[in-house]
């Protein structure tokens, strides 16, 4: 099971992997991966804690200032469908609660998305359970409901944070 990142956490590592995967998993479904598309995904990465669409678009913008000669302001829609391709690819999840947005830690294989969130420092931790999946399929199909699609999100402490109770 993956734990929340520790301060000795190869972050660097992290994000190249995330974004080498992207490339490779791209590149198979033969779906392009645009210099701006691979710029918001590294973006999410770049910490484990969820960031918003409007805070990308600053990020972004910021980083075009540094890099051009003229100023310039990403426009939200453009974002917003570089965030759609993305999920549409399993390369990132949305956190409703959070209305923020995360990197897949499989994005290889399509799954239900189930999150510890850190109500401390921010920080998300991406999961798989079968014996979830298996009760929650259970429960749908004894009152035949049609499952489409399953987030949940788990709000506490992680190990990292003061007051946890796992310290």
């Amino acid at each position: 099971m993956n734990r929340f990142p520790s301060c000795a956490h190869d972050h660097e590592s992290c994000i190249a992997c995330a974004l080498s995967s992207a490339e490779i998993i791209c590149k198979r479904r033969e779906v392009r991966l645009t210099n701006l598309r691979r710029k918001v995904l590294q973006l999410i990465w770049d910490s484990h804690a969820p960031i918003r669409a409007y805070d990308l678009i600053e990020k972004l913008s910021n980083s075009c200032t540094a890099n051009c000669s003229t100023r310039s302001r990403v426009a939200p829609q453009t974002v917003y469908r570089a965030l759609e391709f993305l999920i549409k690819q399993g390369l990132v999840h949305r956190i409703e609660s959070l209305n923020a947005f995360v990197g897949c830690i499989e994005p290889e294989e399509n799954h239900m998305g189930y999150f510890l969130i850190c109500q401390s420092c921010g920080v998300v931790q991406e999961f798989a359970n079968g014996v979830l999946n298996q009760a929650l399929r259970y429960y749908a199909n004894k009152l035949n409901f049609q499952i489409k699609c399953i987030t949940i999100e788990v709000a506490g402490l992680c190990a990292n944070c003061p007051n946890s109770a796992t310290k």
